[in-house]
């Protein structure tokens, strides 16, 4: 299987099942859309964000087909000016790299630095879809079964309206 083999021991060690599509490199919801379409599930967009200072650094989750304006969010999120984080900050804090990023990179942040922003809407989904710390990959997860994973990690979240 494609991905972060550490995410399938982990997985496996929370008795947590998925459905597993491996495909061609996807590194945007836009590429995605091609090979999900036949996929029942809420297909996932992961942006990674960092504060103005650069101390701070968010996760934000939502619906691959929505759109978001930085300054809307920034509003949102009430958490100042943010930026995208460099690839650099992306390594660093999730073992990601551009266009694999998901929370199952979660696993990689130690210090459980890195707060998540859910969009609302996802907590009417039954499935979640999400990269395995790759790009060449997708899993599915029953969305209870996700959530438990986020809650294993420790990191702190929100659920908040991303978009009107």
């Amino acid at each position: 299987m494609n991905g972060d083999q550490r995410l399938y021991a982990i997985l496996k060690e929370l008795g947590i099942s998925f459905e597993y599509y491996e495909h061609q490199e996807l590194p945007t919801a836009l590429e995605a859309e091609k090979v999900w379409k036949d996929i029942d599930s809420t297909h996932c967009k992961n942006l990674f964000f960092r504060n103005h200072k650069g101390n701070r650094h968010y996760l934000v989750i939502l619906e691959y087909s929505q759109k978001l304006d930085i300054r809307d969010l920034e509003q949102r999120l009430k958490q100042g000016k943010i930026t995208l984080g460099s690839d650099r900050r992306l390594l660093e804090n999730l073992g990601l790299t551009p266009g694999s990023v998901s929370p199952f990179g979660l696993i990689n942040d130690k210090r459980k630095h890195v707060h998540i922003f859910f969009d609302k809407q996802l907590l009417q989904a039954k499935k979640l879809t999400f990269h395995p710390n790759i790009n060449t990959a997708s899993l599915v997860l029953d969305a209870g079964e996700f959530w438990r994973f986020i809650d294993w990690t420790g990191n702190s979240y929100e659920f908040i309206q991303l978009y009107d």
